[in-house]
């Protein structure tokens, strides 16, 4: 059973762990080997907890260990990884539709994200739309944006 709940301090170095691997592991298939290095040093335990006290950040676990996160800043997502060997088992599913149901309870009538080439079909799924694409320090991305309708946080 995977269970959603704010982020804790001492979730960063798990939560670092989890982009870590998914950089490497995942979204290698789809960047430079110079691009994933930048971003594995990017995330770092230490700026793991400078994210989460400028945004909400939550993290999924599922018996006491941290398998995913996202963290947003009004509508905006940020920073959605959920552990490799949980891919495809409905964690990242679940931590958007909680993150979302902020959002809207905030009175907010959209969320929009920035998407790697590697979650991309991830968020179509979840009903977002292309916006647009841009060039980012970590290489190609796309913008989407989901309008939200009124809901509780699970």
């Amino acid at each position: 059973m995977v269970d959603i709940r704010s982020f804790r301090t001492d979730d960063a170095a798990a939560v670092s762990g989890i982009v870590g691997r998914c950089l490497r592991e995942i979204n290698s298939r789809d960047y430079p080997a110079e691009i994933i290095t930048r971003m594995c040093a990017h995330f770092t335990p230490e700026r793991i907890e400078q994210l989460a006290g400028e945004r909400q950040m939550v993290v999924a676990v599922e018996a006491d260990t941290v398998v995913g996160t996202v963290s947003r800043d009004g509508n905006k997502v940020f920073t959605m990884f959920v552990e490799p060997a949980m891919i495809g088992r409905g964690v990242g599913r679940r931590l958007m539709n909680h993150i979302e149901a902020l959002a809207a309870a905030d009175g907010h009538d959209h969320m929009e994200t920035g998407a790697s080439i590697t979650a991309h079909e991830f968020y179509l799924r979840l009903g977002y739309a292309d916006v647009r694409t841009s060039e980012t320090e970590f290489g190609f991305n796309y913008i989407l944006r989901k309008p939200l309708a009124a809901r509780m946080p699970e």
